[in-house]
């Protein structure tokens, strides 16, 4: 099988796509890879504790590692970051780097490119299927997630810190996305048929922080290339012992 790493951001899509890949056992997966916002020493964008993911990484029983990132790096200086950690792990046997991407195709040709580069393949397992299918998908099998953030532009304050379930779903509005492909919520798992084990967590406050594009972002890829600032609503997870 192809040594692989899986691009681990903690939620939802991820767990749905690195449950797929381990059933059909086509690809070895013996990475998580997550970016770390490294001054608060949290999971860039989700706002998770580093502690949390790390409890996480073992439930699962796939070794953990990560890039360490400053608070708000810019677009060159998250890339060369990418490029190191990639070229360490081609060097260490890596072949394939999985993505729970789904439709935004500016992003995956972005990542196809960058790794073409580094002459590693990217596997996209949930690539163009209904992301109303893949979170009925992803509550029928038994994931529990919980909404760690949420974007004030495209989500009212109050979905920030609610369980994603059936309910969740129903109340979303018809303008977001049922799996927050277009960046309106992020999402922790802590439970579900790749763990051993939930993660103990309690809640925390619900905060607010606004942040600015990085330079140059309108010309790159994903759901943020458009004008900033952006705010953001976090609910902190606090981790207890299991």
């Amino acid at each position: 099988m192809i040594k692989s790493y899986m691009n681990w951001s903690g939620g939802k899509d991820s767990s749905l796509c690195l449950y797929h890949v381990l059933k059909e056992n086509l690809y070895r997966v013996d990475c998580l890879l997550t970016n770390i916002n490294a001054v608060h020493n949290r999971i860039s964008m989700h706002g998770v504790r580093r502690e949390l993911l790390e409890d996480q990484a073992r439930s699962i029983g796939i070794p953990l590692q990560t890039i360490e990132l400053p608070e708000e790096p810019t677009m060159e200086a998250y890339q060369d970051a990418m490029i190191r950690k990639t070229t360490d792990l081609r060097e260490e046997g890596y072949r394939c780097a999985i993505f729970g991407d789904i439709f935004l195709e500016d992003l995956r040709t972005y990542r196809e490119i960058k790794l073409k580069d580094l002459e590693m393949a990217a596997l996209f397992p949930l690539w163009k299927i209904p992301t109303r299918q893949l979170m009925e998908e992803f509550i029928k099998l038994g994931f529990k997630a919980i909404i760690v953030c949420v974007n004030e532009n495209r989500l009212n304050k109050e979905f920030c810190g609610r369980f994603l379930d059936a309910s969740f779903l129903e109340d979303l509005p018809p303008t977001v996305d049922p799996c927050g492909e277009n960046g309106e919520f992020h999402s922790f798992v802590f439970d579900g048929p790749i763990f051993s084990r939930p993660v103990a967590f309690r809640k925390g406050e619900i905060v607010y922080r606004q942040y600015h594009p990085p330079k140059n972002a309108s010309s790159q890829p994903g759901p943020l290339n458009q004008p900033g600032p952006y705010g953001f609503y976090f609910c902190d997870l606090i981790a207890e012992s299991g």
